[in-house]
């Protein structure tokens, strides 16, 4: 079990361009209990009705905090002390050779372009899941479930049930 000083282990979303990706997300962090960053701009309208379809009554419950930009982000992500890890198919790190802290956001990119190349090199890591030769990505949504599992189960943070 993780120290009740260290702040938990984020997952943040880059400019999401899909209402039921970002649903299904945030009920992923609601189900985990681990944070959300947004950040803006979507490319869509924020706001219940995109949501609830994949979110159902769970994102609801998504601690979600929404930030104005990149830079707003970045600047709260540093004065935090917080790893920035971004998942990404051009990572050079596979995700089973990962190395998580108990405090890292995990960063996801937009479904579809990514991160542009500031924000690529702005990370402390990149990481990328392996996958069969031919295949460019898995959607966001399973991608952030397996990076954050992986997280978790390193940290030791999952919810004790």
């Amino acid at each position: 079990m993780f120290s009740c000083y260290i702040t938990p282990m984020n997952l943040a979303l880059f400019q999401p361009d899909i209402a039921g990706n970002v649903g299904t997300i945030l009920r992923l962090t609601a189900c985990l209990g681990v944070p959300c960053d947004i950040i803006e701009p979507c490319g869509f309208a924020f706001g219940e009705r995109g949501l609830k379809r994949a979110g159902m009554d769970y994102a609801a419950s998504a601690s979600i905090t929404r930030h104005l930009d990149w830079e707003h982000f970045e600047a709260n992500a540093s004065q935090n002390g917080k790893r920035i890890i971004l998942m990404t198919s051009k990572g050079s790190v596979p995700l089973h050779h990962a190395t998580f802290e108990p405090n890292d956001i995990i960063l996801m990119g937009s479904e579809s372009a990514g991160v542009p190349d500031h924000v690529h090199s702005r990370a402390d890591a990149r990481i990328h899941i392996p996958m069969q030769s031919g295949f460019r990505s898995l959607n966001v949504a399973v991608a952030a479930g397996m990076a954050l599992g992986e997280g978790l189960r390193q940290t030791g943070q999952f919810a004790q049930s």
